[in-house]
């Protein structure tokens, strides 16, 4: 086939279109414009809902963690005063429960310590030992010369140190805390 000819056919094959001019304008009614559609507002209060509840939690965590922190602190500290005190109430103890106290304590009630032990047989009722009775004196001075000095049974220094506490209890900080925070908080010094 030519050209000549598939230009025939295809002119033959093809509706013919009326033409239009640029100067004439086909005129038609304006109808009301297309509503748009509206953001689905449910969609947008759930999303924000959301992130609301997250960052809620978030802070209800945090504080929580904190306030355990504080709770832990304080527990921290009330055990270590425990500590002291227990400390203190068994040195008591070891000074109350020291035989020298004792021994001090029953010869001010007029006890005394007798020389060689008797005992009594049963089965016959005779006296074993010495058989006699206790002089006026122990044989046992407790707080004699040959006595061992025993800090927690003399009265004057437990009174001297007990002052000494009462008049300077913040002379010598505790070893175990953190060093007191009086110009904001510590941080090291660079150059």
């Amino acid at each position: 086939m030519s050209r000549a000819t598939a230009a025939a056919m295809r002119t033959q094959t093809q509706p013919e279109t009326p033409t239009r001019t640029s100067t004439e304008r086909r005129l038609r009614t304006v109808t009301a414009p297309a509503p748009r559609r509206r953001p689905k507002l449910v969609y947008a209060l759930v999303a924000l809902g959301g992130a609301a509840a997250i960052g809620a939690a978030q802070i209800g965590l945090s504080l929580a963690i904190t306030n355990d922190s504080f709770v832990l602190a304080d527990l921290t500290s009330q055990q270590r005063e425990l500590n002291l005190q227990t400390s203190a109430l068994q040195d008591d103890l070891a000074g109350i429960s020291s035989p020298q106290l004792l021994a001090t304590k029953a010869a001010d009630l007029g006890m005394v310590v007798a020389g060689s032990a008797s005992y009594l047989r049963l089965s016959d009722a005779a006296v074993l030992g010495a058989n006699t009775g206790a002089a006026g004196e122990s044989t046992v001075d407790p707080t004699g010369s040959g006595a061992v000095h025993n800090a927690l049974l003399n009265e004057d220094a437990r009174e001297a140190a007990a002052e000494k506490k009462e008049a300077d209890p913040a002379d010598k900080p505790d070893p175990d805390l953190p060093p007191p925070i009086t110009d904001g908080l510590p941080s090291p010094t660079t150059r």
